[in-house]
């Protein structure tokens, strides 16, 4: 499911506005009426796939060796047959035969085990930073700076739990420039904010392990149309979050959120101080898993089981920071 957004210019007035972002896509954020199958039942509908003829032909085969067998052995050695085996006295039983038991499997030791996440880093180590160099009018000071930003920002956006339940989106509005504050803060009433920024849902909570995150960050040298010299950092990252379930299949309570944002700084040469500073550009995402009345609110819960889409069958491509963000909307 996507939602996108594209923030006005921050840096010269004119400019033809970017164009609006758009909707959630739905295939993500709204399950199908029916809970789709885990990787088991999908084997067991597999194989039970067959064709009546195949059973049929089977059941012959058995029947006539049956029946070979009692007419190989005669009366006394089928009788013989069909008494129960002496117990072995070894612990081991002997060789050619196996054990089996009707226990259920143990449940999975953590709420990411059985997903990919489970192979992500914890948390803020999930975010590594580029080296910092000198690019086009941005010194490398400057670049790492920008960069030292932009991190500190995807923190408390996406694994501040702080922050998440927050009555007021402060503790991430004042890292920005000044001048774009204002835009910032009429995202978080609209649900916009929701493209770059985790927030949870009235009653929603996390469980005690850290969110599991994976991607990357790259920058480079642009200009805006008024010719204002930028350095622009995109950043692509997957963020897992566990949420309390009674279900034990894995990943149902793993809420899933694939963010791609724009992040600009522009040369303070080019800006008033009051300019000067981090803004975001635009920012796409799409969410699995959730609830879509809380979601479309910008807020995070969990919802019923749908990892997979009709475009994109594979239950594991919404942890692939590599698919795209653009994606049917299922709610």
């Amino acid at each position: 499911m996507t939602d996108h957004r594209s923030a006005s210019d921050p840096y010269a007035v004119g400019r033809p506005p970017e164009d609006e972002l758009g909707r959630v896509p739905d295939w993500l954020r709204q399950p199908a009426p029916e809970v789709p199958p885990g990787r088991a039942d999908r084997l067991r509908i597999a194989l039970g796939g067959h064709s009546g003829k195949l059973l049929g032909g089977v059941l012959v085969l058995v029947l006539l060796a049956f029946f070979g067998l009692v007419g190989g052995l005669g009366y006394q050695g089928f009788q013989r047959w069909r008494q129960p085996a002496a117990e072995h006295p070894t612990v081991s039983l002997p060789v050619g035969e196996q054990a089996s038991s009707s226990a259920s499997p143990p449940p999975a030791a953590g709420p990411f085990d059985g997903t990919p996440a489970a192979a992500f880093p914890e948390g803020a180590a999930g975010i590594a930073l580029p080296r910092a160099k000198r690019t086009g009018a941005f010194s490398e000071k400057q670049v790492a700076d920008t960069l030292a930003k932009v991190r500190t920002a995807l923190v408390t956006a996406r694994l501040d739990r702080t922050f998440f339940t927050a009555k007021s989106p402060e503790r991430l509005v004042r890292q920005f420039a000044p001048d774009a504050r204002a835009d910032l803060r009429d995202d978080f009433p609209t649900g916009e904010a929701g493209t770059y920024a985790t927030r949870l849902a009235p009653g929603a909570r996390l469980t005690a392990d850290q969110p599991r995150v994976k991607g990357r960050i790259s920058y480079r040298a642009t200009k805006d149309s008024q010719g204002i010299r930028l350095l622009e950092v995109t950043t692509n990252f997957v963020w897992a979050y566990a949420f309390p379930t009674a279900s034990t299949e894995p990943g149902d309570g793993v809420v899933v959120v694939h963010d791609t944002v724009v992040w600009s700084v522009a040369h303070p040469d080019d800006v008033d101080r009051s300019s000067a500073g981090l803004w975001i550009d635009k920012a796409d995402s799409y969410a699995s898993n959730i609830d879509c009345a809380a979601f479309d609110k910008g807020l995070l819960k969990l919802g019923k089981p749908s990892f997979g889409g009709p475009a994109d069958p594979d239950p594991d491509a919404v942890f692939d920071p590599d698919k795209t963000v653009d994606l049917p909307d299922t709610c």
